[in-house]
Order: structure tokens, then sequence, then C-alpha cells
């Protein structure tokens, strides 16, 4: 292998990769970036044998082949030098990196080392969409998930896959977030609907690595997914098992709700924030048809009310996890909140009058009334 690359896109590269690199003693291959050249085309691999990832990079190559180097080093290399062009060779397991004015060598192993990347075969069925569609509501829905041990069905996000329209939907069970992706947002070559579970970890990555305002190809295959843009590739093992019926604690019969300014109960939440302490409890009730009070307290801090703007409808009181609550807040498009309550001690939905695409459902705190 023997090639030119620019040190700037080398450590681009690397950087898409940091997230599947495991300190793994026992299978040291795993600590390795692979790199690849070929007619054209310079590829990046690395893995943790849940996630893998690839990267490609712009370069010149005069010589085509591939070799297995420790991460740590090639990047701690590649991120220290001071010349931008970068010359790579590999001779056997030695890979040898050269500037004008910086030479060194690292020992590797050879690309049959390297653990066998998965490959999706079946290239005609996938789901394509614009990467910011697809990054925007992944954001939105991953604020609601978190990685359980006890129930690993839950531990990722929920793809439904139909012909007219797309879910995401993440829950922890005190809380739940659905966003919905309409037809005209994504084309699917599948033949039938289906529902896979990508784990929160490849879901982060997806949104941290994949650029804005690409095109993005989702496929399936031997519970596999991958996520394929212009330069780099995520694929995943699926989550197995069933995910809960989340459809049945969506809040059907509405008893009361209000409606707010989104910046002013952003605003309230925070300063209530102060005086809620370690347990982050909040109380909102409504003062009187036209007015909420938000009210926090700490025996060893003192107590806030804060009275916001609102349009209520029937009797509002109720508890949050402030954080929980922002976080659904913020997640909302629009300018205005919708708070709707279907009884005591039941899960309110929170959305937008502005976005019916987004819902966010949590869980009140007992005795929150």
């Amino acid at each position: 292998m023997k090639l030119i690359a620019l040190k700037n896109n080398l450590k681009i590269g690397l950087d898409y990769l940091s997230r599947a690199i495991t300190a793994n003693s026992n299978l040291p291959a795993l600590n390795n970036v692979l790199l690849k050249a070929s007619d054209g085309e310079i590829r990046m691999m690395a893995t943790n044998l849940e996630l893998a990832i690839t990267a490609a990079v712009p370069g010149k190559v005069t010589e085509v082949g591939g070799i297995a180097v420790p991460y740590s080093i090639f990047s701690g290399l590649v991120n220290n030098l001071a010349t931008e062009r970068v010359s790579l060779e590999s001779t056997g397991n030695n890979l040898e990196i050269k500037t004008d004015n910086y030479e060194a060598n690292i020992q590797g192993m050879g690309e049959e080392e390297f653990p066998i990347f998965p490959k999706i075969k079946e290239e005609d069925n996938y789901l394509e969409i614009n990467s910011s569609i697809l990054k925007e509501n992944l954001s939105k829905v991953v604020i609601a998930a978190e990685i359980s041990e006890i129930r690993p069905e839950i531990s990722g996000v929920l793809l439904i896959a139909e012909i007219d329209q797309m879910k995401l939907v993440a829950t922890n069970s005190f809380r739940l977030a659905e966003a919905i992706i309409g037809k005209n947002q994504f084309k699917n070559a599948f033949n039938q609907g289906f529902r896979i579970i990508i784990p929160l970890k490849t879901a982060d990555e997806i949104i941290r690595i994949i650029k804005d305002d690409q095109t993005a190809k989702i496929y399936i295959e031997n519970n596999q997914v991958l996520v394929k843009t212009g330069e780099v590739e995520i694929i995943s093992r699926l989550i197995e098992g069933t995910y809960p019926d989340y459809e049945a604690i969506i809040p059907k019969n509405i008893e009361s709700q209000a409606v707010v300014e989104k910046n002013e109960l952003i605003n309230a939440l925070k300063l209530a924030s102060v005086f809620t302490a370690k347990t982050n409890d909040i109380r909102i009730r409504d003062k009187d048809d036209k007015h909420l009070e938000i009210y926090s307290a700490s025996s060893n801090l003192g107590e806030n009310n804060y009275l916001i703007p609102a349009e209520v409808a029937g009797e509002f009181k109720i508890g949050f996890n402030w954080r929980f609550l922002l976080d659904g807040v913020k997640a909302c498009d629009g300018t205005k909140i919708v708070i709707k309550l279907s009884g005591l001690n039941r899960p309110a939905l929170i959305s937008s009058p502005e976005d019916k695409q987004y819902s966010y459902i949590l869980a009140p705190l007992k005795g929150g009334e």
C-alpha cells in the first residue's frame, strides 16, 4: 500500500472511527484501524464487533493494499504532525509515515488478521432520506432513551417503516418520544413495512457522524442495519426482541390542558431549577384560566414562584422532573407548547400546536398535584 493524503482528511476520518474503537486486551485487533487503499479510494475502518464504521478519505493511491495499525498511535501521530501532506507506505506489517520533515514507523498487522466487516448483500431494498431530516428526528427521540440491561428491547430507537410514513420512537418507561416522518420526506424501496430496534449508541453515532444535507440510505439484512452516506458507512447489530406497545400509554382522553409560549416556559423551568436541589422536582398548577404557576422549593435553599401567561382549560395540577420536561419542550418545534393531562398521576402529553409530527410523553411525579 502506498498513498498520499492530507493530514486534516486523515484526522476527520479518525474522528469518525473513534467510537468504534474499544480497548480490548483479549482481541487486540479491535484496538486497530484498518487502512485500505484501492483504485482511487482510501478507506479507514474500525469495529468493536457491535458497531463498525468506515470512512472514505480523499487522497492519491499509487499502490493498492491494506494494513491495520494501533488506533491510538496512528491518531496521536496524525494529530501532531506539523505539515499537511502525509505519505503512507506499508511494507509487510510495517507502516511508514513521512512528511517533509518527519518520519515514523508503526508496527501493525496484516489486513487478513483484522475482523471481517459485516456486509449487506441485498442493496435493492433500502430507505432513502435526507441526512438532516434523519439526524433531526433521531435527536428528538434519543432524549427519551437509556440503556437497560433488564429490558434490552428499550435500549434503542424503534424505527417503524411504512409505505406512507416512518416513525422513530424511544422510551425509558418514564418518558417517551415519537417523531413521524411524512411520505414526502423519504423513499421506501422495501416491498413491505417493518420494525427494527437500533441500539442507542448506534443512533448517537448516526447523529454525530453523518453530515447535514446528504443522501442517507438505510439497509437492513441479517439482523443488521447499515446507514450509508457519501463518505461514511455505519453498520450495527440490531436489538432483538419485541418493542413494547408504546401507543397504549399515549394519553387519549384529555381532561385538561395548558398552552404557553415555548420560550416563556423554558425560562420559567430554568429559574425554578435553581431551587430544586438534587430532587429536580417542580410543581405546575393553574392560578386561573390565564396563568400557570411554576413552583419549586428546597428546605436549604428557599422557594420559587413564577407566573406565566397561559391558555388553561380545566383543572391543571401536576409535578415533573424539570430536566425531563425541559428536554421535551426544547425538542418541540414551534413557538407554543401544549401540555395535556388525562387524569391524576397519569402521563402528560407535551407537543406543539405548530408541529403535529412530534409527541413527548412524560410521567408525573407522585404527589405532584
